[in-house]
Parts: C-alpha cells; sequence; structure tokens
C-alpha cells in the first residue's frame, strides 16, 4: 500500500481506532461516506474505501474467531463441571446449559425415560418458559426424540411443525406449540451395547430454536460429544448409587458377608480409580494436551503400550508404558477398519487377536481408533477407563479439527482470490497471506480435485490435510476444491509411497490425493496437479495447467486417477505450460534413435516414410530405395524396441507427432 496523504491519513487512522475498538460495521462504513464529504482526493478515496473493505473482513474474521472461542470455552467447561462434581442434578443441569449455549440456541433441553411409568419425561430444561412443557411426558416411540430413541441416531428438523418423519400427538405439538418451539436437534445418549451391538439409549439431549434453523454437522458432533459426556455421569451416579446401597446393606449384614463386602469395595475403589483416570484425561486436555500426551497416559494408566490410529489406518500416536515411543505394530488395515466398526456399532471396546480396540468417535462419524496391545483380558474398571479414554481422545481431536477447519475456511478466501484474479493486486494477496501465515512465495504444488460427491469433497479435502502430516491449505473454486501442498515436506505415506514431499513428482501426490480422498468421501475423486510453482502469477498459471489437464483426464476416461500434464504423452505437450517438447520425442522414439545412432541404421527414417505412405510397404520402399523385405525387417525391429503396440491407432498418432518434433527440431532421419 502507498504512503497515505495528508488528506486521507485522519479516515485512515480513526478507521484503525474503530477497528481496534470492536465498532459495529455501520461505523466502519460510515469513514468512507465521511471522506468522500469531506472531498478527499478521487486517488485517495480509492485508497480509503479499500481500508473501509479490508477492515470489514478482518472485523469479520474475528468475530467469527471469537465466535469459535466462546464455543471451545462452553465445551472446556463442561468437562471441568465433570471433573468437579459429584452430584447428578448439577451434572445434568451444566450440560443441558453449555449445550444451550454451545449452540446458541433458545432452548436445551434433556429427557429420561421412567422404568415404571414405562414413558419418559423433562428431567432438565434451560430456556424454557412454558410450565406446559416443562412437565411434559411422552409415550415411547413419539415424536422426534422417540425417533432418536428408536433408532441411536441423531435427528434434526429445521421446522418440527412440518416434519413427517416421525409420529406427533396432540399431547407433543401442544408443549411445542406452548414453548414456541420450530427448529429441534436432538442426540442420543448411550451407554454400553445390547446383544445386537447397538448402544443402550438412556436419554435425549436437545437443542431447539424458536425460528426455523438448519443445524450444521459440526453442531451435531458437538452435541453428540455433550451427550457422551452426560452419559457417563449417568452412569457413574447410578453406580455409586448402586455401591452405596450394597456397602449400606452389606454394613447390616453378619460377618458370612465379609467377602463380598470387600468385593465391593474393591468395586467401588476401581469405580473411583477409573473416574480419577477420566478427570486426569480431561485436564490434560484443557491445558492444551495432544493425541501423543493422551496416549502417554493411558499406556501408563493400564501398563500397556498403546497405538492411535486414524480413521485410513495411518499411525497418529504409539507409546510404552514408560512413555517413550515405540514402533506400531504393522496391523492389517482391513482387519482394524473391521474391528474397529465392531466397536463403533457396539458402543464399546472389543478384544481381538490378544489386542483391545476402541473406537473414536463423534457422534456416528469414527474419527480414531484407540489400539491396546494387551495379551490379557481387561477388567470392568480398566475395559471402562479404556473407553472413557476414548471419549476424551475424541473431544481433543474435535476440537483441533474444528479450530483447522475455521483457519482453513479463511485461508481458502485467499486462495479463491488469487485463482480468480492474480494479476489485480500480487502485493496485496501476498500481504495477505503473510498475515494468515501462508508464504505464497514459497513453492507449492497445486492439486485440483473433483468428484461425483461434490457437496462432501470440500470437507474431505479439510480432513486430509488435518488428519496427517501434510501442511496445506484448500478452497472450493469454480466446482471443484483446490488444495495447495507444501512441496519440500515430507507427506503420510497412503501404502503407494508418494505422499507430497520434496522428491516426489506432481504426478505421485496427485495419485496418492486421488486414493486418500477417495477414501474420505467414499467415492471415486479425480485429481490432477502442477507445479511447484511460486507467487501468486505462478501459482495461478499452475492452476491453469491443473484445470487442463482435469479436463482432458475427463476425456480421457481416466476419472478416479491422478496425474500431471507430463504424464499425458502428446496431450501433455499440448496442455502443459513448460511445453516439454524434446522431452517428448526422447520419451516416444528414444529406442528408435538410441538403435540409430549405435548401428548407423536407418529406422527413424524407415517409420516416417511408412507413416507418410499411409501404411504402405510398397510405397515406402519406393520412397526409401530398397527392396520390401527391408521395410519389413525394419519394421519388424521397431516392433522389437517399442512394443508390440506401436501400429495401435492412439500409439501411433504420438509416433507420428513424435516424428515431425524431431524434424522441427533439427533432428536428422539417419
Amino acid at each position: 500500500m502507498s504512503e497515505p496523504s495528508h488528506s486521507a491519513a485522519p479516515h485512515l487512522r480513526h478507521l484503525l481506532t474503530l477497528l481496534a475498538d470492536d465498532a459495529p460495521a455501520e461505523a466502519l462504513g460510515a469513514v468512507s461516506s465521511a471522506a468522500r464529504a469531506a472531498g478527499v482526493p478521487a486517488a485517495d478515496l480509492a485508497e480509503v474505501e479499500g481500508a473501509v473493505a479490508t477492515a470489514l473482513r478482518i472485523r469479520g474474521a474475528l468475530r467469527q474467531h471469537r465466535r469459535r472461542e466462546l464455543q471451545l470455552t462452553a465445551l472446556f467447561d463442561t468437562a471441568g463441571d465433570l471433573a468437579a462434581s459429584r452430584d447428578l442434578d448439577d451434572v445434568l443441569k451444566a450440560i443441558v446449559r453449555r449445550a444451550r449455549m454451545l449452540l446458541g440456541t433458545d432452548t436445551a433441553y434433556l429427557t429420561l425415560p421412567d422404568e415404571e411409568a414405562g414413558d419418559t419425561y423433562m428431567r432438565v430444561t434451560d430456556g424454557s418458559v412454558s410450565v406446559l412443557f416443562q412437565r411434559l411426558r411422552l409415550e415411547l416411540g413419539e415424536g422426534l426424540g422417540g425417533l432418536v430413541a428408536q433408532t441411536a441416531s441423531p435427528y434434526a428438523t429445521p421446522d418440527y411443525r412440518t416434519d413427517e418423519r416421525f409420529r406427533h400427538t396432540d399431547n407433543i405439538n401442544a408443549g411445542v406449540l406452548a414453548e414456541g418451539l420450530v427448529a429441534i436437534l436432538g442426540v442420543p445418549l448411550l451407554l454400553g451395547s445390547s446383544r445386537g451391538g447397538t448402544g443402550k439409549v438412556i436419554g435425549v439431549l436437545f437443542a431447539a430454536d424458536r425460528s426455523p434453523r438448519v443445524f450444521s454437522p459440526d453442531e451435531v458432533a458437538l452435541l453428540c460429544s455433550l451427550a457422551a459426556h452426560a452419559a457417563i455421569a449417568i452412569d457413574t451416579a447410578r453406580a455409586l448409587a448402586d455401591t452405596g446401597a450394597a456397602l449400606a446393606e452389606l454394613a447390616q449384614a453378619n460377618a458370612e458377608l465379609a467377602e463380598a463386602n470387600a468385593a465391593v469395595r474393591e468395586h467401588s475403589a476401581a469405580m473411583r480409580r477409573a473416574e480419577a483416570a477420566h478427570d486426569r484425561l480431561t485436564d490434560l486436555v484443557l491445558r492444551g494436551g495432544d493425541v501423543t500426551d493422551v496416549a502417554t497416559s493411558v499406556a501408563g494408566l493400564l501398563d500397556s503400550p498403546l497405538t492411535i490410529h486414524d480413521p485410513g489406518g495411518r499411525t497418529l500416536a504409539a507409546v510404552r508404558p514408560d512413555g517413550t515411543a515405540c514402533s506400531a505394530d504393522a496391523a492389517d488395515g482391513e482387519w482394524l477398519a473391521e474391528t474397529a466398526e465392531e466397536s463403533r456399532a457396539g458402543g464399546r471396546a472389543v478384544h481381538r487377536d490378544g489386542r483391545w480396540i476402541c473406537a473414536v468417535l463423534a457422534g456416528q462419524e469414527l474419527l480414531a481408533s484407540l489400539v491396546l496391545h494387551q495379551r490379557r483380558r481387561l477388567d470392568d474398571s480398566d475395559r471402562r477407563l479404556f473407553e472413557r479414554a476414548a471419549v476424551v481422545t475424541g473431544l481433543l481431536l474435535l476440537l483441533r479439527r474444528t479450530v483447522a477447519e475455521t483457519e482453513n475456511r479463511i485461508r481458502g478466501e485467499l486462495i479463491s482470490d488469487l485463482l480468480s484474479d492474480a494479476e489485480r493486486d500480487p502485493a496485496g494477496l501476498a500481504e495477505r497471506g503473510r498475515r494468515l501465515g501462508i508464504d505464497l512465495d514459497r513453492p507449492r504444488l497445486l492439486l485440483v480435485a473433483e468428484s461425483g460427491a461434490r457437496e462432501r469433497l470440500g470437507a474431505a479435502a479439510m480432513r486430509y490435510l488435518f488428519g496427517g502430516d501434510i501442511r496445506g491449505v484448500s478452497a472450493e473454486h469454480a466446482g471443484t476444491v483446490v488444495l495447495l501442498v507444501d512441496h519440500d515436506h515430507g507427506g503420510a505415506d497412503d501404502g503407494t509411497g508418494a505422499g507430497p514431499g520434496s522428491g516426489r513428482s506432481p504426478g505421485d501426490v496427485a495419485r496418492a490425493a486421488a486414493v486418500q480422498l477417495g477414501h474420505l468421501v467414499q467415492a471415486s475423486v479425480t485429481v490432477a496437479a502442477a507445479g511447484p510453482a511460486g507467487g501468486p502469477r505462478e501459482l495461478a498459471a499452475a492452476y491453469g495447467e491443473a484445470a487442463r489437464c482435469l479436463r482432458a483426464m475427463r476425456v480421457l476416461g481416466r476419472t478416479g486417477e491422478g496425474a500431471c500434464v507430463d504424464e499425458l504423452g502428446f496431450l501433455g505437450v499440448v496442455l502443459g505450460n513448460a511445453q516439454d517438447v524434446d522431452g517428448f520425442v526422447l520419451a516416444t522414439l528414444g529406442p528408435l534413435l538410441r538403435y540409430d545412432e549405435r548401428r548407423g541404421t536407418h529406422l527413424v527414417r524407415t517409420l516416417s516414410a511408412y507413416f507418410g505412405a499411409g501404411g504402405s510397404l510398397i510405397r515406402a520402399k519406393d520412397e526409401l530405395h530398397v527392396h520390401v523385405n527391408t521395410v519389413v525387417q525394419r519394421l519388424d525391429r521397431i516392433q522389437v524396441l517399442l512394443g508390440r503396440d506401436w501400429n495401435e491407432p492412439a500409439r501411433a498418432l504420438e509416433l507420428q507427432l513424435a516424428l515431425r518434433l524431431h524434424l522441427l527440431g533439427g533432428g536428422r532421419e539417419g
């Protein structure tokens, strides 16, 4: 930005003051009007208006960050309430209150089943104004809550009154009408598993608005995390109540029950140990610990090596009980996926092949798998501790992903602007990148991806960048997803040995990304790569090359693959920015050129004459002034050197183009 003139400077200083004071958007916009009214010259007025636009974007980004910080603080406070309180009513009230705060809804409430009455009732409400609603009782299977309880899955409705997916009753409709609720999200409180492999639903947690609203997947996942804490609190309270009752009865029993009394005390101690371990893990998350810290703590508590794997099987952490790193067992990816799915469906840890596996979930989404390399069976208390470690790990991964996705969306706006018009203000784009922690001058590979599952590809790209060693940023642009990947940083191994990084070709990186994105999207993903490139103009040019390569792959029927223009043969010469003609000629005619050079033969000239004669041996031998048998012998040698498909239409076209380019470049036919 140029040095502001004296006429623009006061307005710019005033703008900075407003931005620092978190003034409303109207006040920021009024700076342009004030400058215009003050008669600021046109050139300076344009500078003031540009600064106002930048200030409005900064204000929006800061407010978005503050909203995210408030949400994370509320979730941390909930974990703190769980750690500090042993009173079930206090814990449930805190969870419902935090659910309302976290999602910013008008009200939140929690229902529990009444075993004796055979129905469900309102256990806790927050933000409710209707006595009728607060005293509402529902028959099993009725309303949105009944659908959640029956399916053990989250459900959301933007308008409860018009939604026909669940059974409406006059009783529920009257309560919802009295409270004025419209949009409702309900998630199950899951505990343990039944013989069918589905977690037992012990209640439903709701968040609701009095106006239409669509709840995002992240909001559903966060409410599911709160529901998991609520289920743990209810389970712990019930277990402690049962233990206390048993101890009271045993205190009045005779000496013959001493052994049973000791067993109950041991069970109570195990419960307290599991609670203390959960508090310890929660405190670790609150202090900013990472996945390795959680793994180290659990491995020490259970005295066994522990590894954590992402949904693709890649190792996120591997530690021994003493806290030292260890190499993860070469677990079969298919075995791990099947066992994690069994744990996810059952809602608890499973024991297979001498190892304990527990799925780490956010709602129904698999975030990771905990693998305890323990050859013995775990008792109930240790198994409970292991399962709670999975809940804490899920909370940690979800928070990390939420923050990373927010940052990626903000950075993605920069990438979209860069690809739309890099020539408009390259210096300004570079400065925006530096403020966001992106050095646009650093060499990067540019990937362009598309899929039939377009609505899931953007989120998958963020998970691809967030979940591994890969550093980069993604943005949705022109119906595709664009990824900028650091060229000098080693990426995750997907089994092909082609992660991003120095020494990897763009085609290798594209193929690795196609495999991993396809796994995340659960559909075919096509990826084209270009670069490395640095600077706004070079990155925009690389995007153009990758986009052309993607169109060519679509025409060639190479969907679901990864490639760069250098790997598309003569199409690469036509589409590529570098246009490596010599490389194409050498790759296509190299065996013939080397053979002619070593032996003084005329295979290149013979091939040119044969194609020039339209494949006629007679016309070719006249052109070459040799016997027809000589032409046949030379063509046989050409087949040996080039392969049996040398005269197939597609290959013949490449050979003819290479021959023309060879002659145009000053080459001789031999």
